[in-house]
């Protein structure tokens, strides 16, 4: 295997979201390279199904100046297990509280420059509870039929990586 082998660290930023580090390493022919790393706690996602609907929320996301549709999902909190989290966030999101939740997978986003996992659970038998988003969070429920969902992905105007892998996921396992 041509594992590289860190020689030096250095934290170049701390955030309230993500760190983000400098790692000297040693390749494979015995040469030195740098490795910008972003460190994240990790996130989870949630499929949440009530019927034959999926539930996405709409909301804009600065980073590509756009409205995306995805599934509810958030960062884990500090020592919270990614299950707890799932919860946490459908409740927080849509106001949905599901009686079954199932992992379903978890993944690296961008394993090329950060540690970001996003565990992927299933909800369904979900029950109203009502929302409670953070203040900085302007969400939009929407409902839709899966295979309209799967047509939006087809289509590129479901362009969550996220999400993608979600819709593709519970269409084929």
């Amino acid at each position: 295997m041509n594992k590289e082998i860190t020689v030096n660290s250095e934290k170049v930023f701390e955030g309230k979201i993500i760190n983000v580090r400098i790692d000297t390493v040693e390749v494979p022919n015995k040469k030195y390279a740098k490795r910008e790393i972003v460190e994240h706690k990790g996130a989870v996602g949630i499929v949440a199904m009530d019927n034959d609907e999926l539930i996405l929320v709409k909301q804009y996301r600065k980073a590509v100046e756009d409205f995306l549709y995805e599934i509810p999902a958030g960062k884990l909190e500090l020592n919270e297990e990614p299950l707890a989290a799932a919860n946490r966030e459908l409740i927080e999101e849509t106001g949905f509280c599901p009686n079954k939740l199932e992992k379903l997978t978890e993944f690296y986003t961008s394993p090329g420059f950060s540690n970001e996992k996003i565990y992927l659970y299933k909800a369904t038998e979900l029950k109203e509870v009502g929302s409670n988003p953070d203040e900085d969070e302007f969400i939009e429920i929407v409902r839709i039929k899966f295979d309209e969902a799967l047509n939006l992905v087809k289509q590129n105007k479901i362009k969550d990586a996220k999400t993608i892998i979600a819709i593709l996921y519970v269409l084929n396992v």
